[in-house]
């Protein structure tokens, strides 16, 4: 699902219709959104839109890319646990920062009956984010701070699986303090004996 683009695209036109599907999005909800409304917003035609994107959660997504800028920072200080937890408030920031918790949603909602889209969210947004949380978790298993027979992917899910289960089924997004009691409970169970 990543855009097509053509050799001769348009910075100023890609921006505008960027930024136009973010505001439009947060405005009318992603059910209402559509290229009509982006195209009109932007100030350029519906052709030029799907010249370059192949649908509205395409476009959303490219936006979304755009303003979050990348995974949060995964620190390596030595104390993996200090380091999950230092992350995860990151992570965090970035799910309570507006529109992109709203439009993130949205995505992950469209993507339930869009394996197009979420083939691209897993390999544009999600599965770099996973393969860095990996690559920390690894890197203390090596360092012998985490049981090594457990699968580095596995234990990603059970850090991260508390906050998208409260974030995604009752809009409540975990507190400070929910992500400490969740990573010391996580790490009980996980730690070299």
């Amino acid at each position: 699902m990543s855009p097509r683009r053509p050799e001769r695209r348009s910075d100023q036109a890609t921006q505008a219709v960027l930024q136009a599907t973010l505001d439009l999005c947060l405005e009318v909800g992603y059910a209402k959104l559509s290229i009509e409304g982006i195209a009109t917003r932007a100030g350029v035609g519906k052709n030029t839109i799907y010249r370059w994107w192949p649908s509205k959660a395409a476009v959303l997504l490219d936006g979304l890319l755009a303003f979050w800028g990348g995974t949060a920072p995964f620190p390596d200080t030595g104390d993996v646990t200090a380091d999950l937890k230092t992350q995860m408030r990151a992570a965090l920031a970035n799910l309570s920062a507006s529109p992109v918790g709203e439009h993130y949603r949205a995505l992950i909602g469209e993507a339930q009956h869009d394996p197009a889209l979420a083939e691209a969210l897993w390999e544009r947004l999600i599965g770099p984010m996973v393969a860095t949380a990996v690559e920390r978790i690894t890197a203390a298993q090596e360092a012998g701070q985490l049981r090594a027979e457990l699968e580095p992917a596995l234990i990603v899910e059970l850090l991260y699986g508390p906050i998208y289960h409260r974030w995604l089924l009752t809009r409540r997004l975990a507190t400070p303090e929910r992500i400490e009691a969740i990573v010391d409970a996580v790490m009980t169970g996980l730690r070299t004996r």
